[in-house]
């Protein structure tokens, strides 16, 4: 099966063939991938952002759709012919060992899931069954950036009706939040972002006000439509150190913040706030329980009451890979799906 391989940090990833294990372990499951993401997170592990990459050579991907395939022992919350997203946050079931592939004759490590590869084994508290209804491409965006940052909104910050609400970063997580924002009806929401394509494309997601962040005027126009106050809720995307100590200043000290982003160096803030009315969040995947919060957002989805199509900005084929994330780095794509197989 075709397989994308992390060999070399900060280098480009190769599409070859990898052998799938012999045998299927106690726990694990075997997914044909059909669709994939691609996260922010799998570029901080290309270029090895938390430091050497012990594990190399590996393969990457977190979030996915595909069909179950075949089963190992103990797996009971999916069988053979399901249609499934593929996550990284652990759902239901068994959390098994991790896959060991073969490749050239070299052991190719991978983590609980992968999903840059044309068949998965996976753990089974990775996969949720799905409707077969459900339209697998967008499905792809449930194994992380939907369920993150829905879950941003709703599981940690609990954002009210008519909440003001400023969001640092309009890429997959960032448009993830504001259309959460905007479902649960938070007004204003102000986006913010270097891009003037993401500020455009941001308005599609219920952003009402969309700044570039090199603005000079920045603070100024965002203490203007608040009316000269600070958010009621700020969320932090971009894992930028600098940005995360500006979005921390500008909340004021009887309300939240939310850090999303992974950082990516030391930040300095004055926490005296914190000991008081200020509220300093750190999501994890939006507090998410795939096997929970999964099946509600495909229900709303079949129901027409969240459409996910335009979060999708490009589509690449698994052999283009590179080409995708160098798109990614780019920062001017929203959402970008692999297709990987056929359904």
């Amino acid at each position: 099966m075709k397989s994308a391989i992390l060999v070399e940090s900060k280098k480009p990833l190769l599409v070859e063939d990898v052998e799938l294990p012999e045998k299927i372990k106690f726990g694990q499951v075997l997914v044909r991938v059909i669709y994939s993401g691609i996260c922010g997170a799998q570029i901080n592990e290309i270029d090895a952002l938390k430091g050497p990459d012990k594990f190399l050579p590996h393969l990457l991907g977190h979030e996915g759709s595909g069909i179950v395939e075949k089963i190992g022992e103990g797996v009971k919350t999916v069988k053979p012919g399901d249609h499934v997203v593929l996550h990284w946050r652990p759902g239901a079931g068994i959390q098994s060992s991790t896959a060991e592939y073969n490749w050239n004759g070299k052991k190719v490590n991978s983590g609980w899931v992968t999903t840059f590869n044309e068949k998965a084994l996976v753990s089974e508290n990775r996969v949720t069954s799905i409707s077969k209804k459900a339209d697998l491409k967008t499905a792809a965006l449930y194994g992380c950036a939907i369920t993150s940052g829905f879950g941003a909104v709703n599981n940690d910050a609990k954002v009210g009706i008519g909440e003001s609400i400023l969001i640092y970063g309009l890429g997959g997580m960032g448009l993830s939040i504001a259309y959460a924002s905007s479902i649960v009806s938070g007004y204003p929401i102000i986006g913010i972002d270097v891009h003037e394509e993401k500020l455009e494309l941001s308005k599609k997601f219920g952003i009402t006000h969309a700044f570039n962040a090199n603005d000079k005027n920045l603070n100024e126009k965002i203490h203007q439509v608040l009316d000269n106050s600070g958010p009621d809720v700020t969320f932090e995307t971009t894992g930028i150190s600098s940005v995360m100590e500006k979005a921390y200043e500008i909340t004021p000290n009887d309300k939240k913040i939310v850090f999303v982003g992974v950082p990516t160096g030391k930040i300095n803030i004055y926490t005296l706030p914190l000991a008081f009315k200020k509220t300093l969040l750190v999501s994890s995947g939006g507090a998410c329980h795939p096997e929970v919060d999964i099946p509600r957002y495909i229900k709303l989805q079949l129901n027409k009451k969240i459409n996910l199509n335009d979060f999708i900005t490009h589509e690449f084929e698994l052999s283009e890979i590179n080409k995708a994330i160098n798109l990614f780095r780019t920062g001017k794509a929203g959402r970008i799906i692999l297709k990987i197989n056929k359904e």
